[in-house]
């Protein structure tokens, strides 16, 4: 699994960059709720997911800010920031499911990035795909009501997670989108009752609802 995730991050490189890819980096794989940083720590690697899904965040009083989710072949640009200034994390990351990581040392990257500037491509694009992320997420505060954005939310955590139906709980929706477990229990007993989602013993049940006429 992690070959393919590298060839299809790094094979514009060549063969010789791949070899000595793999042969510098580690893999780890951890469980559903492993913590793989937090705040404060000093960052040795920047982590390429190869499978799974990765929760970044910090926290304000104990209360979760979610700042992005990392989907396979994608990387952590908070990480890799990091290591232009003093090496310590401002965040945290939490293993959403069962994930697989490739961990890049920052030694090895800070001499890739010399001597393969063309690499730098691979994480500009992640602060561009990040920076859409942020978009996204101020457009849906802007201009949807707080119904439509957790639809939206739990459509977006069935697709990065591939799991239907999604296990999530009420407090986990709150600490997402910034309201609490109240609220969020009352609009999801009301998208229920619209047939938008089911709630059942194994998460919530989300229905795709057809624009044809």
């Amino acid at each position: 699994m992690y070959r393919k995730t590298i060839v299809k991050k790094f094979g514009f490189l060549g063969k010789d960059f791949l070899n000595e890819f793999e042969y510098n980096v580690l893999i780890q794989n951890v469980v559903a709720k492993d913590e793989i940083m937090r705040e404060g720590q000093r960052n040795r690697f920047v982590p390429i997911l190869s499978k799974g899904s990765l929760k970044v965040f910090s926290l304000n009083d104990g209360n979760e800010f979610i700042h992005y989710y990392i989907k396979p072949c994608e990387s952590c640009s908070m990480t890799f920031s990091s290591i232009f200034s003093n090496y310590i994390s401002s965040v945290y990351s939490v293993a959403v499911k069962d994930s697989q990581l490739i961990l890049i040392p920052v030694e090895k990257l800070h001499q890739w990035l010399v001597k393969y500037p063309e690499i730098n491509k691979v994480f500009y694009l992640e602060y561009k795909n990040r920076l859409s992320d942020i978009v996204s997420k101020v457009n849906n505060a802007m201009y949807y009501k707080l119904d439509k954005r957790i639809l939206n939310f739990i459509k977006d955590q069935v697709q990065i997670n591939h799991g239907n139906p999604l296990r999530i709980t009420h407090q986990e929706i709150a600490n997402n989108l910034g309201t609490s477990r109240e609220v969020v229990s009352r609009i999801l007993k009301n998208l229920e009752n619209d047939g938008d989602i089911l709630k059942t013993k194994n998460g919530i049940l989300y229905f795709e609802k057809s624009t044809d006429w």
